[in-house]
């Protein structure tokens, strides 16, 4: 089946740009003109993307995308003609997958709509069972969520495949090349920014202290390092003998 894209923007030049672009990827394409109509769309004909420019009148696309957010975790690449990091920030911060600068090319469009699909993509856990890692902290693949001292906590797609690579590696340092390439896709592997507001908000739902991290360690310059859970749990079991 062909996905849908819904392309959300008020300058109809763009819109048309975007919607033939994509159609030549074989892409099923809607169209909005503002954000209360791209709200309704996307309840109504449940696209697999939405591509949603940040300036427009009346509901702007940080407005929008909060409304989408009550309701749907739809995949959303932002689209902007400012490259500021506060507004990056704030767009991930409000749940988009991807952000754009404006102008780019229908190559790289369709290049980061492959790869945020393939983000969202279920990963198969090994086990039914949630994996506990110590007595503060469990994780339950299947339902996409982390159990923190007793609660539960959900996990954005990319969340949760950035936490699968690095409890798969679990007290192995993964290179931030690798680790983008992993859960963005290679082409992405050198936006160390993201990954580091990635890890951030992992560090946010998951540590008890987020500056002083005990499961997410940083190896400057190099890459990431997920707390050896095994080691440790052999450990205790020794002192308990």
């Amino acid at each position: 089946m062909k996905k849908r894209v819904l392309v959300v923007d008020d300058e109809p030049r763009m819109r048309r740009f975007v919607r033939m672009n994509l159609e030549l990827e074989n892409y099923e394409v809607s169209e909005a003109d503002n954000g209360l109509d791209a709200l309704n769309k996307v309840r109504e004909e449940l696209p697999d993307l939405v591509v949603l420019d940040v300036m427009m009148p009346v509901l702007d696309g940080f407005e929008t995308l909060g409304k989408i957010r009550e309701f749907s975790s739809v995949p959303v690449i932002m689209l902007t003609v400012k490259g500021d990091e506060p507004d990056l920030i704030r767009g991930l911060d409000l749940g988009a997958d991807d952000y754009m600068t404006k102008p780019f090319s229908p190559r790289e469009l369709s290049s980061r709509i492959r790869a945020v699909m393939r983000r969202v993509e279920p990963t198969l856990p090994q086990s039914e069972e949630p994996l506990v890692i110590d007595e503060d902290l469990a994780i339950d693949f299947p339902r996409r969520e982390v159990i923190v001292r007793g609660e539960r906590i959900k996990l954005r797609p990319t969340e949760y495949r950035l936490l699968v690579h690095l409890v798969e590696n679990a007290g192995w340092i993964v290179q931030h090349e690798t680790l983008l390439s992993k859960v963005w896709g290679p082409e992405y592997r050198d936006d160390s920014q993201l990954l580091r507001l990635y890890v951030t908000y992992l560090r946010k739902k998951i540590e008890p202290d987020p500056a002083n991290p005990r499961y997410i360690l940083t190896e400057r310059g190099v890459g990431y390092r997920f707390m050896d859970y095994k080691k440790n749990g052999r450990q205790s079991e020794s002192r308990k003998k």
